[in-house]
């Protein structure tokens, strides 16, 4: 478009400026978002309206001198309409801009010369009118005609030929604009209404004229010009859509269910009355259906899915997507929390039944988030924030579910932040520590290797163990750093012991390694790296996984598990029977060795059915040409059983619970001091 389009707040914050607006005065685009309007205003001239006036108006039209970049100025021709919500309230304002120079040139050539107005009149583009107010006779040109799908005398002289044809609903509003330029209020006539043509459809038009006064002063005439605009006015409707509304779903964004709920605040501070929810909805394993089906599965879903949300809705009330798999509804105006929790439940409801996406049927499930607003709310962010946090704790506790916000999640929230951030710093700071617990040989008890795992001296806290902060790592993606720092820590200290206490074979560390760093490309070179500084072979080093991390992205993980086992690393999985326990993945990976789970060793003094677990399991093993630790030992009783099942290597508190590095060294002495069977 030529015509500048700007959409800003109430606070004239500029939202979107088309590139003709930015041009026009000599910018970008990206350099206007997020300035104010005024940058466009002579300094000193611009009088921002209260929110109060606002509220009074619909739209307002005036032609004013804009100032550019450089500091040049120009006359413009500017219409700002006000932008409301379902209820009437103001949310936006949009602006069109016309540079004007050409014609204000020529309406002062016109002023000037009534020939020269006659001969515009011929060749102009717009249609020109005027109009003698002492008789109600109004001239019309054959353009002004040819617009409405009029021939030249096909039209009459009186003044109902234009305004009887204005729509009923801006007819006041053209009065009005007449009468403040006749009275002198307006310095000029300026207006922007819908008229009807020929064929009875309404178009838009843009009315500008100049009163003429008599010998006496009196208004005698006016004449002015009037432009086709309904395709502006179409295009101007298509920003504002655009601006506010997702375009995948159509739903409304994150910008107009920020100002919805701004308008939602703003009541339930006037009135105690007045309550509102806001429902984070965040759906299930999409990114399975994304994976597995494709993108373009995934956005019918989403689609889908934004009109069952919809259908779940009372009048006034709002859905938006926030983006990805993501949705937020608003409940306006109600009575008491079970109001909320009621959608909450025809939400749950609506994704029962399937959704076809083409040749395919699948099923969603949705973890919901309920925020309940009130006066203590100042921003929309906040109780999105609220509302999400409750979300994600309804994911952790099983999905396919809700959760109402409480203020523990807030606080808890705080605190999960403060410890990512110490975190972050920990290693700077050398608080963190490794600690280490002997696997044993277990018919001679002799400490074969360590596991390493690591522990965190919080200055504030105390010593902290894995399972209060590894989930954060892991999340936050700090594991990757923090288990490379754990894997050197822990070779350089098992070199060290080699050569304090010689064995055949050697003693070797097992380190544990998390789904994210296993996936990272440069992974198997850091872990070469690591082993050529610190001088430690291959094989004295076990990399322990779990059956998890191994069929998440299976095809990749062979490979890395085959150069592991080519550089001669030994590789164990951790907790095996909890997870997949399945046998067809075993012979495709590189994997040394099984490490039974402490469930089925607890369970050792239970049923019989319990022993053959771990009876299978080694047998398993062994015809795979595996060797078999079990994890969790704390009885001679249990001990004696993994023996009887011969079991190679045992783990666990019997022997002796996980500690530092000097610790483990005494035990080291301990063990090889100890006469062997």
């Amino acid at each position: 478009m030529q015509i500048g389009v700007t959409i800003t707040d109430l606070s004239g914050k500029i939202l979107y400026v088309n590139p003709a607006e930015a041009n026009m005065h000599g910018w970008t685009t990206e350099q206007l978002i997020g300035k104010s309007a005024s940058i466009f205003a002579p300094s000193g001239e611009r009088r921002p309206m209260t929110a109060d006036q606002i509220r009074e108006m619909r739209s307002w039209q005036r032609e004013v001198t804009n100032v550019r970049r450089d500091g040049t100025t120009l006359p413009v021709s500017l219409l700002s309409d006000v932008v409301r919500d379902e209820d009437g309230e103001p949310v936006a304002m949009v602006t069109t801009s016309e540079d004007i120079t050409v014609r204000v040139t020529a309406e002062k050539q016109l002023r000037d010369s009534e020939e020269r107005y006659a001969l515009a009149a011929r060749g102009a583009q717009d249609g020109l009118w005027d109009w003698d107010l002492t008789d109600d006779t109004l001239y019309l040109s054959p353009r002004w005609k040819e617009m409405l799908g009029y021939q030249d005398g096909e039209i009459g002289s009186t003044s109902d030929e234009w305004f009887g044809r204005v729509h009923a609903d801006d007819r006041d509003a053209l009065d009005t604009e007449i009468r403040n330029h006749l009275e002198g209020y307006a310095s000029q006539l300026s207006s922007e209404h819908r008229i009807r043509r020929r064929n009875g459809e309404y178009c838009w038009v843009s009315c500008r004229g100049l009163v003429v006064t008599d010998a006496a002063g009196k208004p005698a005439r006016m004449a002015g010009s009037m432009s086709d605009i309904t395709e502006r006015k179409g295009a101007e409707q298509r920003l504002f859509h655009d601006a506010f509304h997702d375009a995948l779903t159509g739903l409304a964004n994150r910008a107009l269910f920020a100002n919805l709920l701004k308008r939602s605040i703003g009541h339930a501070k006037r009135s105690k009355l007045r309550r509102y929810a806001v429902l984070f909805i965040d759906l299930d394993r999409f990114k399975v259906l994304n994976d597995s089906l494709g993108h373009s599965y995934g956005d019918r879903l989403l689609v889908a899915l934004g009109g069952r949300l919809e259908a779940c809705l009372r009048p006034g009330d709002t859905v938006a997507r926030m983006g990805g798999d993501e949705f937020i509804i608003l409940l306006d105006d109600i009575i008491e929390a079970s109001d909320a929790t009621r959608v909450a439940d025809r939400v749950k409801h609506a994704l029962e039944a399937p959704f076809t996406l083409g040749e395919h049927e699948v099923f969603a499930s949705a973890s919901i988030g309920i925020a309940l607003g009130s006066a203590n709310y100042e921003e929309p962010d906040d109780v999105i924030r609220d509302a999400d946090l409750a979300m994600y704790r309804a994911k952790s506790r099983g999905k396919g579910r809700y959760e109402m916000f409480d203020k523990e999640m807030h606080l808890n929230a705080v605190a999960l932040l403060q410890l990512e951030t110490d975190l972050r710093r920990a290693m700077d700071r050398g608080e963190l520590r490794i600690y280490y617990q002997p696997i044993v040989m277990i018919e001679t008890k002799t400490i074969s290797c360590f596991e390493a795992l690591v522990r965190w001296e919080h200055p504030t806290r105390g010593l902290l163990s894995p399972g209060v902060f590894i989930p954060l790592a892991e999340e936050t993606g700090i594991i990757v750093p923090l288990g490379r720092w754990v894997l050197e820590h822990a070779c350089r200290q098992i070199v060290e012991w080699q050569e304090k206490f010689s064995s055949e074979p050697p003693l070797t560390v097992s380190v544990n390694v998390s789904p994210k760093e296993i996936s990272q490309p440069d992974f198997v070179d850091n872990v070469l790296e690591t082993l050529k500084t610190v001088g430690l072979r291959p094989d004295s080093l076990k990399l322990e996984v779990t059956e998890g991390v191994l069929m998440e992205s299976a095809e990749t993980n062979v490979a890395v598990l085959r150069r592991l086992a080519d550089a001669g690393i030994r590789v164990l999985i951790d907790d095996f029977g909890t997870g997949y326990s399945s046998l067809s993945y075993l012979h495709r990976f590189s994997v040394n060795t099984l490490k039974i789970d402490r469930s089925f060793v607890d369970a050792l003094a239970g049923a019989d059915e319990n022993v053959e677990i771990i009876r299978t399991i080694i047998t398993l093993a062994r015809a795979l040409g595996m060797t078999v630790i079990a994890e969790g030992v704390e009885t001679e009783d249990q001990h004696r059983r993994l023996m009887a099942l011969e079991c190679e290597e045992v783990q666990g508190f019997l022997f002796s619970k996980a500690v530092d590095a000097r610790a483990a060294e005494e035990l080291l002495v301990q063990s090889r001091s100890r006469p062997t069977k």
